[in-house]
């Protein structure tokens, strides 16, 4: 019986895997032939890679309606990671191919890197290093730096990361909040913290605002000029989920003007930053969508997405499936 091909496609223009696959042939072992491909557009995906029987796929890497339908033996699309934005799901409903993600694999990283950033703004550390390193020794945006626990903490999304975040927040002494139209009732009473139920009001009372619910049809650009004129004029907004929750142009435009007082981005609608103009936002923290790396947790979304697909080629349960509601009844066990 020939073995099935399981093809790990990272994006060509910054890729985060590596050619030798080295943790996903560990995790597949003899079951499968495992092999490398960069995709960047369309056209990329071509030859061995269409036959492929399952796909792992790095972030960043698109996979349209026109790549899905020209797949030839795919049984699964793993995403190497949480969110499955770039994969068009509903299509690959249409060819009986489930899609699957590794939800639970970087909590502690995401929320620990959204933190990172609160505090980066909060306590004007950029600045104040830019400034000692020009031969300086005075405090910058001195009316930027406030006490903690003065200050509100709103988070967006209260689910594995957006807990783990306002957990940490409340922890370093901020008044937390948290907007989420979807959880039932009871969820600030068992964390100690406030729910805040009208997004108006979410954006009005908070000082910092933290950014973690998925990327859906409800929350692509969530944050336009609309929302930022709601929000208070010394408030922080970071976003460590995905880019085209804020509408970039528009948040950059508002930092320009200084409506808000900061912002930190590990995720940015069309990445990376296209302009030198862009990279010079004032009062503006980019990372280069990192904020779910540590060596512990890349390799434990590598070791569980391939080991899903594993899983699979041996029978098993489809197990994180995103659309497993538009599948045909009784095809994910």
């Amino acid at each position: 019986m020939k073995k099935p091909l399981v093809a790990v496609v990272d994006w060509k223009h910054s890729p985060r895997g590596d050619k030798a696959c080295v943790v996903e042939r560990e995790a597949i072992g003899r079951k499968a032939f495992v092999k490398y491909f960069q995709c960047d557009q369309d056209k990329d995906w071509k030859g061995d890679l269409l036959k492929a029987d399952y796909i792992l796929l790095w972030h960043n890497t698109n996979m349209p309606d026109t790549v899905i339908n020209k797949l030839e033996n795919c049984k699964a699309i793993i995403r190497i990671g949480t969110g499955f934005d770039s994969v068009d799901h509903l299509t690959a409903a249409t060819r009986d191919i489930p899609v699957c993600n590794v939800p639970d694999y970087g909590t502690e990283e995401v929320a620990d890197h959204s933190i990172a950033l609160a505090l980066a703004l909060c306590r004007q550390i950029i600045p104040i290093d830019q400034e000692c390193k020009n031969l300086g020794w005075e405090i910058p945006n001195k009316n930027k730096i406030q006490r903690f626990s003065e200050m509100r903490f709103g988070v967006i999304g209260l689910g594995r990361i957006g807990t783990s975040v306002a957990l940490k927040a409340k922890a370093l002494g901020f008044g937390v909040h948290f907007y989420d139209p979807y959880l039932s009732n009871g969820v600030d009473k068992s964390l100690g913290i406030s729910r805040i139920k009208s997004f108006d009001d979410f954006l009005a009372v908070t000082d910092v605002i933290s950014i973690n619910c998925p990327l859906t049809e409800e929350t692509h650009h969530m944050i336009t000029n609309k929302e930022i004129d709601k929000m208070q004029k010394n408030a922080f907004i970071i976003n460590t989920a995905r880019g085209p929750i804020i509408k970039k142009k528009d948040l950059f435009a508002a930092l320009k003007k200084h409506k808000i007082a900061g912002a930190a981005l590990d995720v940015i609608e069309d990445e990376p930053l296209k302009t030198k103009a862009e990279a010079k936002t004032p009062n503006l923290i980019v990372t280069c969508h990192s904020g779910f790396y540590s060596l512990q947790a890349a390799w434990e979304m590598r070791h569980k997405a391939a080991a899903q697909a594993r899983n699979m080629i041996e029978g098993g349960k489809i197990e994180n499936c995103v659309n497993c509601n538009f599948l045909p009844r009784n095809f994910v066990k």
